[in-house]
């Protein structure tokens, strides 16, 4: 008899049969959505080019000039994406690259925008470049990555080499009280940016290698869902945890260290399942954030003025960052004052970076600012969707491990602007300028389009019953050594 595999690897269904136990009709296929994915490219580009005019509209009574080479622009950067997706990744999801192209396109609005406060100083060419840079850096992946799967034989590699990135700035000058760039004649990058896209390999590979050991073995530890596994297994991602957080500590970094510790304990209950370590882990992390916010100098001032954000105005010193940010956003209001039309460059010399977010609170309003965070939001929930549509641990953990990077950040970021949180110094993924900020994002999306094209790519038909019967013990494996059962040995049939 001809059993057919199931059609995409994330079903969790027996092989070849569909819910209602019928062998799926040969030849079907999943639709590429290829379509979809170049409509709304379309309508990313068009509404950032209606941003960027009614910016000038708003503040010069008059469309930019080059308002049209802006759009023919960042439309061929999109077109250049589109196609390298459509050829090496048909079967990617169709949201990530629009949602992209979009994001970009408001920040290089919002950037435009606050360089015409500052004729001195303007960023929003150089932010174009990097976006190029960063597009073609996600070109090279999607084309030359063709299975996710390469960059778990990576996985100490990556370790090192992120380790390495972290360790050089500490030679270098502090920047606004933070060793976090390296500046050589007249060039600046940010290598912690590049060193999470690597850590987020290695904890991939490293947990999807362990999973079992770590969620399994060990002893009960306080808590009831707490199973701490032995150190042999758990002692090296630890070691390179804590390494990686001390640097950054010593680096005055303490949004990155946020975003690594939160990466490590999403990633480790990913591949557990076990409640404890969330728990464990914001027990950690409040303890970590007392002793550097009550000992360390630059985090205490972040940390005072989180607590107190209007003491330099009742000190007759005038508002400082976070006051003018706040009342940034209260001067947008529901619908915002227009692009063009909004005070956010009070904030001073942090306007198009950390606080960049403040300009979209004041000049879309709540709205606007509300259509941001679900961007984000759909962003984050279609990667953790192609990661959970996979069956190798691997993909699955990358995946949502990079997922959870722009989700940290954006909460991180918007949390400190908001006054939520303690203000750390990072970059609003593709609003905020920042070149090695922009390209690592593109860099995370290029690898999201390739695991999200293997989730929903179809498998090979095959008549091997043979075969067929290898991948449901491949599957049994994946269960709790507890719900494994061995499939019956039927009869042959006449």
């Amino acid at each position: 008899m001809k059993v057919t595999p199931t059609d995409r690897p994330g079903s969790d269904r027996p092989a070849g049969r569909e819910p209602g136990g019928a062998v799926p009709p040969p030849g079907v296929r999943l639709a590429k959505r290829r379509g979809v994915e170049l409509s709304l490219l379309v309508g990313a580009v068009f509404i950032a080019v209606l941003g960027y005019c009614a910016t000038g509209l708003g503040k010069t009574g008059a469309a930019p000039p080059d308002a049209l080479r802006y759009g023919a622009g960042l439309g061929v950067l999109a077109v250049l994406a589109h196609f390298a997706v459509r050829f090496r990744a048909p079967y990617a999801d169709p949201l990530l690259l629009p949602i992209a192209v979009l994001l970009n396109g408001i920040g290089l609005v919002l950037i435009y925008r606050l360089d015409l406060e500052t004729p001195e100083d303007q960023a929003a060419f150089t932010q174009l470049t990097w976006s190029t840079l960063g597009v073609a850096l996600f070109i090279a992946v999607v084309v030359l990555l063709r299975d996710h799967r390469v960059l778990q034989r990576y996985a100490y590699l990556s370790c090192a080499a992120a380790l390495v990135l972290m360790v050089i700035p500490i030679f270098f000058p502090a920047v606004n009280g933070a060793k976090i760039w390296i500046r050589l004649a007249g060039f600046s990058f940010q290598p912690g940016e590049f060193a999470k896209i690597l850590l987020a390999v290695f904890f991939a590979a490293y947990l999807a290698a362990n999973r079992h050991a770590l969620a399994y073995t060990g002893r009960t530890f306080l808590l009831k869902g707490l199973q701490l596994p032995t150190g042999r297994v758990l002692g090296p991602i630890v070691a390179i945890w804590l390494l990686s957080v001390g640097v950054l500590i010593l680096e005055r970094d303490l949004g990155t260290s946020l975003l690594f510790f939160g990466l490590f304990v999403i990633m480790l209950y990913v591949a557990t399942g076990r409640t404890g370590w969330i728990a464990v882990g914001l027990l950690l992390a409040a303890v970590g954030a007392y002793a550097v916010g009550s000992f360390e100098p630059h985090v205490h001032s972040r940390v005072a003025d989180w607590l107190n954000p209007f003491a330099s105005i009742e000190a007759g010193q005038g508002p400082g960052q976070l006051a003018q940010s706040l009342f940034a956003f209260a001067a947008g209001g529901m619908l915002g004052t227009g692009l063009g039309l909004g005070h956010s460059i009070l904030i001073g010399f942090a306007a198009k970076s950390d606080f960049i977010l403040a300009t979209a609170g004041e000049e879309l309003g709540l709205t606007g600012l509300t259509a941001l965070f679900l961007l984000y939001a759909l962003f984050v929930a279609r990667g953790y969707r192609a990661g959970l549509a996979l069956r190798d641990p691997f993909g699955r953990l990358l995946a949502i491990g990079l997922a959870s990077i722009v989700a940290l950040q954006v909460f991180v970021i918007a949390g400190g602007v908001m006054g939520l949180i303690p203000l750390t110094g990072m970059a609003m993924p593709f609003l905020a300028q920042g070149g090695s900020s922009v390209v690592t994002n593109w860099i995370i999306v290029a690898l999201l389009i390739r695991v999200s094209d293997s989730a929903r790519s179809p498998r090979a038909v095959t008549a091997d019953t043979g075969e067929v019967a290898a991948v449901r013990v491949r599957d049994l494996a994946e269960l709790n050594p507890t719900q494994r059962k061995l499939p019956k040995r039927e009869a042959p049939k006449p």
